[in-house]
């Protein structure tokens, strides 16, 4: 028996990973399945996007390897989109580097700066991965919880009263998620302050801040910011690009310089087309926005609806993919609840538990369904 290396033995399969083949199994059943569970744009990209794509393929050399830090042209484009979206100057030749997409970033980050032993402040609820690969690099995690009562931000008191010494990293997800809580700019500036007095890396993954949200921001764009801070962003959610993985980082040059050790060494650069699709997404006018938010609007009102049907509350002032709700005092825990739902209406929602121990009162419904699928499902309850 060849023993498994000591990574793997504190995590698990994805949720989603396991989840899913759940879902399917009961599709081949003839199930009529409404997967309202993952954040999966089903919107296509613009045209002009999938022009570019088709277009590239007639370049001489698209099959070729690529260059690990991405094309100089992508790089200008997404230091552009930072000046014209978050008034933020970006250096697009040490400040940014693209990525097959912002998880591939989570990992590249932790293992641009985790030693075994070290310490890692990850948000409860928060995104499954930061915790995972904090774990596959034996690093340590420490939760600090986002509660509803201070609107999902985080407890300076007890951000202050921990013993830091061994803290390398805080992840922070604002645009939220799973909560749709919107940006504080006082908690960027409070967050930049206490990180920089303590020596840790902020990062703060900002895939949603356009999606049903007016102000947009970057803590990249608050003064301080570039000394302890690094951001992962994202074209899956805002430009409805998730399968073809474009993702970024960006910040402090010497951290992106360090990234670039650890990603150089695990792939061969990004696919040209893709590139090239990218950056034309980047250079789309905010009537883009405007156009993609006025159907999720419609569709959140829907899933408001059927979050009335399901006996729970939430708060109709956020932002992002998903409607965050609150269950009912005397129901079970979450992943029971939304098996019951399952099995019983045909309807996939994620469990708040899978975001940590503070969500399993809640569970989450994402808006990329079509409309005349969340009738249905109103229907049915």
């Amino acid at each position: 028996m060849i023993d498994r290396a000591n990574r793997i033995k504190n995590i698990e399969e994805y949720y989603f990973s396991k989840k899913l083949k759940e879902v399917s199994s009961l599709e081949k059943e003839g199930r009529p399945i409404i997967n309202m569970g993952i954040g999966s744009p089903d919107l296509s990209p613009d045209k002009s996007v999938i022009e570019a794509l088709k277009d590239s393929l007639s370049y001489p050399k698209s099959n070729m390897y690529q260059s690990y830090q991405g094309l100089p042209d992508l790089r200008k484009a997404i230091a552009n989109f930072y000046k014209i979206n978050y008034n933020v100057n970006i250096d697009y030749t040490s400040e940014v580097i693209p990525l097959m997409g912002s998880k591939e970033g989570i990992m590249h980050v932790s293992m641009a700066f985790l030693n075994k032993g070290d310490k890692v402040l990850i948000p409860n609820p928060g995104y499954p991965t930061y915790t995972s690969v904090t774990k596959i690099l034996e690093a340590e995690p420490v939760y600090y919880d986002l509660v509803e009562e201070k609107k999902w931000q985080p407890d300076f008191d007890y951000l202050d009263s921990i013993e830091s010494n061994k803290i390398k990293l805080m992840w922070l997800n604002y645009p939220n998620m799973p909560t749709g809580a919107k940006t504080d700019i006082n908690t960027f500036d409070r967050l930049i302050d206490w990180a920089r007095s303590r020596k840790i890396i902020l990062v703060n993954d900002n895939p949603y801040s356009f999606i049903l949200n007016d102000f947009p921001e970057s803590i990249l764009s608050r003064n301080g910011a570039f000394e302890v801070c690094l951001e992962l962003n994202s074209l899956s959610k805002s430009f409805n690009m998730a399968g073809w993985r474009v993702g970024m980082l960006l910040g402090n040059n010497k951290f992106i310089k360090d990234v670039v050790k650890i990603k150089s060494n695990m792939d061969s650069g990004m696919f040209y087309g893709i590139q090239k699709g990218a950056i034309a997404s980047l250079n789309l006018k905010k009537k883009w926005f405007k156009s993609l938010n006025e159907i999720y609007f419609k569709r959140r009102e829907k899933v408001f609806e059927l979050a009335k049907k399901l006996n729970t509350s939430f708060d109709r002032n956020t932002s992002g993919l998903f409607v965050w709700a609150k269950l009912h005092e005397k129901v079970e825990s979450s992943e029971k609840f939304i098996d019951k739902i399952l099995y019983n209406h045909n309807i996939f929602i994620t469990p708040g538990s899978i975001f940590g121990p503070k969500g399993d009162r809640f569970i989450r419904l994402s808006l990329c369904v079509e409309e005349k699928l969340i009738n249905e499902a109103i229907k049915r309850l």
